[in-house]
């Protein structure tokens, strides 16, 4: 919060109708937390869609919210007054010099030492100066063998095979964290995980490995025995309580089997051995007391599984047989209990991909202590993450912090001229005209339902450019005429800051007026438009009705032709014509006497007078639309394109006449250019204009004449 009195004498300038301090000097930024934030021209503004480095706003947008607001803004400028022998530093927007850093405390110490590793990690030892480029390649600065704070040990940085083994071990299980020189490495989390994960797998394989645990019947075999157990063990359940179920009633063995138009369904098919109806059907006959068959007269699809488990399983366990009664089959199920059980208490870890005897030998020859012991070294350096990230923060301050104190303290960026403010994209090339007040738009409907609250007529485009994603555009006219650009569809071209082309395309255009002068020849223009569409009106109706009668004419001609009958010969109507040729005369007669009630009104008055009744007139016909543009053009003002775009605006931002024909050029010759008139392709000239120039002229000599105003 602003100190209600501040010791600082600030300086301010009167540009673009409100005042906006100056930003000039080290005392200006080390009391800036003293200025009244109802002073500030902006309050917050987008951290995307701008002119300025988009890592610089990243670093200042400490919420992360995509804004950045004045809390921010002062945090930031504190923090670099901070770490700065001289905030004048702060006014250079080139490299920084090592000795502009303030090592009085720990932490500036850590920025100096870490700014001499950094130079010499690039291969400058020597240099002084750091830029904002040196931080481009961040692998360049933290390589895998050394030490750089993040807490991520690669295998690189292991200093032995053994070490780096074992962290390849953990990289593989547990996944590898990315070190900021981008190889996997181990963390502190990792290590805990894997070794806790490593102790738990041993426990359980030791569990079974116990004297008398039962748990391992036949040895290592007893997993793929298990598995071919598991695989029939609901189709073999199935069929021994079919057995029963036909023990129980006699009549349920013939419906517990397939019934004959089950195979007659089957007949119609192509069947194979995993065909799926066929593994629906039992697994053997069903008949009371019936073993189950182990060669012959198993159900085809279901053939191998019961193989793998007489090979697997009943052999190594029960003994060679042909057949397996429903007492072996829970004799062989009793012998799996435990080892299902022991199973379902398998750690889930990828830890189990190492052998027994290297996880031993992890856990008992000091890597754990050997990897956390590395890990804190790398905590601890010099040149760790947070302190390069503070190097880098302190660099692009240097460089880009005043520069946006000129666009959110004050906007002398946008008015002084010498610079586009960070809001400007480029300049938009269009009816031979340039707009230097040019925005991008993320949401062009959005952003088109405030910015016509500022008063400028405006100009939206897509712009496309091969290679790069399309852009909107908006771009403000301040200057120049405007009438051609009402057609959407018109293409200009667009140049970016970074001097690239765009192929403009006008989609959506906002009317304002541009100029006082325009909005006086607005009505007249407006007129002419009007009397030209009423005339292209009449002229498509007349010339659809003459197609039409002509059309109808020759059609009942053709027809009587056809008939063998002459077309009859319409008679001649002069009542009809001569009506016609009364109308127009009337006509013209009512336009003579007006245009003479006119002419004699103004020959009445004194020579004097008639210019001023001209003028009276015009004006009279242009003063409203005058009014309206002054109006408008009175209150242009920057601030809502800014708050369509996600700006706070603080102030009035105005964009007068001056100013904004600075915004807009309009194409002139270059001063010492020749040029000449005489034009091959120019219109014929016709004497008609001479004619009715003279008959006015005759007219009005003679109602002068008739009136006594000449002196003959």
């Amino acid at each position: 919060m602003a100190n209600d009195r501040s010791s600082h004498r600030w300086k301010f300038f009167r540009i673009g109708g409100f005042d906006q301090v100056a930003i000039e000097t080290a005392e200006d930024l080390l009391h800036l937390d003293e200025l009244d934030p109802k002073l500030w021209t902006v309050l917050s503004c987008p951290t995307t869609g701008l002119e300025f480095d988009g890592r610089t706003l990243a670093l200042m947008d400490t919420d992360g919210d995509g804004q950045i607001r004045v809390p921010e803004v002062l945090a930031a400028v504190r923090w670099a007054c901070e770490r700065v022998k001289d905030p004048k530093a702060l006014f250079s927007d080139g490299a920084l010099p090592l000795d502009a850093i303030a090592e009085g405390d720990a932490d500036g110490a850590r920025l100096k030492a870490a700014a001499s590793k950094v130079l010499a990690y690039l291969g400058k030892p020597d240099a002084a100066l750091l830029e904002v480029g040196d931080f481009a390649d961040m692998t360049k600065l933290f390589t895998p063998g050394n030490l750089n704070g993040d807490g991520v040990v690669p295998a690189a940085l292991a200093g032995d095979e053994a070490l780096a083994k074992a962290i390849g071990d953990i990289v593989a299980t547990q996944g590898g964290t990315p070190d900021r020189s981008g190889e996997p490495g181990v963390t502190k989390d990792s290590l805990e995980a894997f070794f806790k994960q490593a102790e738990e797998v041993l426990a359980w394989r030791g569990k079974a490995a116990a004297p008398g645990a039962g748990i391992l019947p036949l040895g290592e075999a007893t997993a793929a025995a298990a598995s071919a157990y598991e695989a029939v063990q609901a189709k073999v359940d199935d069929y021994f309580t079919r057995c029963r179920l036909a023990a129980f009633d006699p009549r349920a063995g013939s419906a517990l089997n397939p019934a004959a138009e089950t195979y007659g369904a089957l007949a119609a098919h192509t069947l194979a051995a995993g065909h799926a109806d066929v593994a629906a059907l039992p697994l053997a006959t069903v008949a009371a007391g019936q073993p189950l068959p182990l060669a012959m007269g198993v159900n085809p699809a279901w053939a191998g599984a019961v193989a793998a488990l007489r090979e697997q399983a009943i052999g190594p366990l029960l003994g060679t047989r042909d057949t397996l009664s429903e007492e072996d089959w829970g004799t062989l199920s009793a012998r799996f209990t435990a080892y299902r059980a022991w199973m379902g208490e398998r750690p889930a870890t990828a830890v189990h991909d190492l052998d027994t005897a290297r996880l031993g030998q992890l856990l008992a020859d000091g890597t754990r202590e050997r990897l956390a012991a590395l890990i804190e070294q790398d905590l601890a350096a010099d040149t760790s993450a947070a302190t390069i990230d503070a190097l880098e923060r302190l660099v692009r301050y240097q460089r880009d912090l005043v520069k946006l104190l000129r666009n959110f303290v004050t906007l002398s960026d946008f008015y002084g001229g010498r610079e586009k403010a960070v809001f400007q994209a480029g300049t938009l090339y269009l009816d031979q005209r340039s707009c230097d007040l040019v925005m991008r738009v993320a949401d062009m409907g959005k952003h088109a339902t405030l910015a016509p609250f500022s008063g400028c007529y405006l100009v939206y485009c897509n712009c496309v450019r091969a290679g790069s994603d399309p852009i909107s555009i908006v771009a403000a006219l301040t200057g120049g005429e405007v009438d051609d650009l009402l057609i959407a569809g018109r293409n200009g071209l667009f140049y970016d800051r970074e001097g690239r082309d765009w192929r403009a395309t006008v989609v959506k255009v906002v009317e304002q007026p541009v100029s006082i002068r325009q909005a006086f020849w607005s009505p007249y223009r407006r007129i002419g438009t009007f009397v030209e569409a009423q005339i292209r009106k009449f002229a498509a109706s007349r010339d659809k009705d003459v197609e039409a009668k002509a059309t109808t004419g020759l059609t009942e001609k053709a027809a009587a032709v056809e008939g063998g009958q002459a077309a009859p010969a319409q008679p001649f109507d002069i009542a009809k014509f001569a009506g016609i040729f009364a109308a127009i005369g009337l006509a013209v007669g009512a336009i003579g006497t007006a245009l003479a009630a006119a002419i004699s009104g103004l020959f009445s008055l004194a020579w004097w007078q008639l210019p001023i009744a001209l003028a009276g007139i015009l004006l009279a016909i242009s003063a409203p639309s005058m009014v309206l543009a002054y109006m408008t053009l009175r209150r242009r003002s920057l601030g809502p394109l800014l708050d369509a775009n996600g700006w706070a605006v603080n102030a009035r931002a105005r964009i007068n006449l001056p100013f904004g024909g600075s915004l807009t050029h309009v194409a002139e010759l270059p001063a010492g250019s020749s040029r000449s008139m005489s034009d091959p392709f120019a219109d014929k000239k016709r004497p008609w204009k001479t004619l009715l120039f003279l008959l006015a002229v005759a007219i009005a000599v003679l109602v002068a004449w008739r009136r006594g105003m000449l002196p003959f």
